[in-house]
Formats: C-alpha cells, structure tokens, sequence
C-alpha cells in the first residue's frame, strides 16, 4: 500500500468559522467515509493533516486543543474503524501525574467517562473533544507510547472493565480561583442562581465546580480570568468573595463506592492537617473533587495515592461495579 499526503478538507473535514476553536460539521460524518475509504480499498494509505479543516466559504480554519488527536477520531470513527491508536510520551493513562507521584501506574482501561473527567481536571493525555467521534460510535481508543511502543498503553472504551480497587485516577489542577458568591435579597427570593449564572455567560467565563444552597453558590473558576467587571455586576445582588490560590484534586473512581471513597479521601486529609474548602460530586457520579491550597495539593494527592494504590485493598462486597463475581485487579487512569 503506497502512502499519500491530504489535506484534511480533501477528505471531507468541514468546519464552522470558530477559527481557533472551531467545531466539525455535522456534514463532514457522510464526506470522510465517501473520501477515505474508496483510498484505502484502492491501495492508498492516506497521511492527512490535523488540527485544521475550511468551513463553507472555504476559509481555513483550526480545530483549537485536542485538535490533530480529533482529527484522527474523526476519520476513525466516521469509517467505523475497528480501533484508533493515539500515540503520545508516556505508557498511556496513569493513576497520578509521574511527576508528583514517582510509582504512579499505567492502566489497561478506562471508560469515555472516566478519561474525560481526567482530562477536564488536570489529566493531559488526551482531551475530552477528542473523545467525542469516538464516544458517539463506540470506537476504542488506544493510547500508546511513541518511545516505547512495547508499553501496552491504555485502552478507552464505552464501559471501562470491573475491578476491586474502588478509584480509577486521583489529578489535581491548580491556579483555581474560588468564588463564594451569596445572596443579600430576602429568603426564598426565587431567580437568584439564574443571575449568577446569567451574569458568567455574560462576562463569557467558565465554571469548573459548583456547589449551591438556597441563598449561595460556591464555585470556582481558572485564576487567568479577570473578574473585576464580573465582580462589579455580581455585587449588585450578592456579597461576593474571591479567593485566589487555591487547586482541585480530583478522585475518578466506582460510583458504588463513592462512601467509601469520600471517607477513606477526608480521613487522609485530615491526617495531613489540609482543610477541604469545596466538595462536589459530578454529574457523572464517576468523579469527586474538593478544594485545597495550591501548596498543598501534591501533597494530598501523594497520600491518596498511596492509600488507594500502595496499600492492600479490601474486596469489593458486590465483586465490583457490576456486582458479583467481577473482579480483574487492574488499577485506575490518570494525568501524565
């Protein structure tokens, strides 16, 4: 089979305007296969470039982060391939960031799920967007190392394989601001978290985590932005409190065990003298985070590590999250 170069709008990567952040089209699903594949039967390896397509007009545009990995989960998914392989500088998906935990371990799998929620709170192997071809047709991904190909990588699919260790991942992110924002109307004054939240779309700023009460909300935010004006506005209806500083440590783990893991997470904090400042629970029910000082989060993530990984675990009473009998051993994912 003899390879060729294309550009990617050759072989059907349309595009919206968004230049730096623009998303595929919905169109491009029925054009690549159409382009691609006729390629391949005829005997031609196509080498295309990533990170890039043209919109409408023929404009070039490109994709932003995670772009050239999209890129390649596009064209795998769009031509139901049975795998697409994502080569990187580290033996896949890891329990911690090697950097902060030296025995940090490789994976074997992972759901779509976990691995996102991974990526989104500090993991950098692979970005949710690029995910997201692939979670839409079941595609698997597999994450290997370029410099040391033997390294069996981590393998991501729709439903990550049962296990006895109840978490996947510990990462943590830092430079986080975190924002106590509460109400100085009266009591049971309806409309209060839509003007929050309104005033954020507004100012065009991204919510990380979010925990709320009748009268409150906390949240945080990346400390890049600049939030005087959005400060400005939010005192018209609430006493707001910026406190810079701060890093998310995030547990991706089985949502059966998510007691025992909020347990086994706070007694080790409470071991290190470390106050949690914000708690929340995703949506997905795979992932916890909390709030700590910056300087303390290697820490913290070190101990958990070593609780959840370096130490002899407990059976899982219902033989793993899909009760009895499941049980392979294998560990967690994680940042690298």
């Amino acid at each position: 089979m003899g390879a060729r170069a294309f550009d990617s709008w050759e072989l059907g990567f349309v595009s919206d305007s968004n230049y730096t952040i623009a998303e595929i089209a919905g169109e491009s699903w029925k054009l690549i296969p159409e382009r691609v594949l006729p390629l391949v039967g005829g005997g031609v390896l196509p080498v295309v470039t990533g990170f890039i397509a043209r919109d409408a007009e023929g404009v070039i545009t490109t994709l932003g982060r995670g772009g050239s990995d999209l890129s390649a989960t596009m064209i795998a998914a769009a031509c139901g391939a049975e795998e697409v392989q994502v080569w990187k500088d580290v033996d896949g998906i890891l329990t911690a960031d090697p950097r902060i935990v030296k025995n940090a371990k490789p994976v074997e799998t992972v759901s779509y799920e976990e691995a996102a929620e991974l990526a989104y709170f500090g993991a950098q192997v692979l970005h949710p967007r690029a995910m997201q071809p692939c979670m839409k047709t079941g595609t698997p991904v597999l994450v290997k190392n370029s410099y040391n190909p033997a390294a069996p990588g981590t393998r991501i699919t729709a439903a990550s394989e049962k296990r006895t260790l109840p978490v996947r991942a510990i990462t943590s992110r830092k430079d986080i601001t975190l924002v106590d924002i509460v109400s100085t109307r009266m009591l049971g004054q309806y409309g209060f978290l839509a003007e929050v939240f309104s005033s954020f779309a507004r100012h065009r700023i991204s919510v990380d985590m979010v925990a709320t009460s009748e009268v409150s909300v906390s949240l945080t935010l990346d400390a890049v932005n600049d939030l005087s004006a959005l400060k400005e506005e939010l005192s018209k209806i609430a006493s707001v409190e910026l406190r810079k500083g701060k890093a998310i440590v995030t547990i991706v783990g089985n949502v059966k065990r998510s007691s025992e893991i909020l347990a086994r997470a706070f007694r080790t904090c409470e071991l290190l003298g470390v106050p949690v400042q914000m708690v929340s629970q995703g949506a997905s029910k795979v992932n916890i985070s909390f709030i700590v000082e910056a300087a303390e989060a290697e820490d913290v993530v070190r101990a958990l590590h070593i609780d959840f990984f370096d130490r002899l675990e407990l059976p899982d009473p219902e033989g793993g999250p899909d009760g009895p009998g499941g049980a392979d051993g294998s560990a967690g994912g994680g940042t690298a």
